[in-house]
């Protein structure tokens, strides 16, 4: 009995390997186990401005932006770059002395899957006290975790290090090294 049955075992059991083999290929595409993003500010010693640049997962932005405007959104979606502007703009912000520094959108570029955003001050600025608000993905992805690592190697007491911002913490200030 059981050899008239083995063929039919073979193909059912095939199949179901075939299936989680494409399941299993499918998941690292479709998924990922860490959820982080990281923005460098630095002050430009020519400009005096400050110089941001953001990198976090293109499509943890793009499922983020779907989510809040309840469309499909991808690159070919017409407003695709001013909902990217949009978002981070809402998401990270500078303020100094209790106001909101304006930032120029420079703009944006997808590599390997990593969104990079390109931002700069428009007018001169430290980064002592500087107020840093970042929620960037944070109220979608509750493991999202994300790094400013800042530098102003222009002034004497140099001022240099790294902020983190998750589920309990999106706003930190700058503080001087001493």
């Amino acid at each position: 009995m059981f050899t008239f049955f083995s063929p039919f075992l073979i193909s059912l059991v095939s199949k179901a390997l075939l299936v989680m083999l494409l399941v299993g290929a499918a998941a690292p595409a479709v998924a990922h186990t860490y959820f982080f993003g990281v923005s460098e500010l630095n002050i430009n010693p020519e400009s005096n401005h400050i110089e941001v640049i953001h990198q976090f997962t293109a499509h943890d932005i793009e499922n983020t932006i779907a989510e809040i405007k309840q469309v499909r959104f991808s690159p070919e979606h017409p407003q695709y770059d001013q909902l990217i502007q949009w978002y981070i703009e809402q998401h990270f912000i500078l303020e100094q002395k209790n106001q909101i520094i304006n930032m120029n959108w420079i703009g944006f570029e997808i590599k390997r899957g990593q969104l990079f955003a390109y931002q700069e001050s428009i007018s001169k600025h430290h980064l002592a006290n500087l107020v840093v608000k970042n929620s960037v993905l944070i109220d979608t992805y509750i493991e999202q975790i994300n790094t400013v690592n800042y530098q102003d190697l222009r002034s004497t007491d140099s001022v240099e290090g790294s902020l983190t911002f998750d589920q309990s913490s999106s706003i930190a200030i700058i503080k001087l090294n001493k």
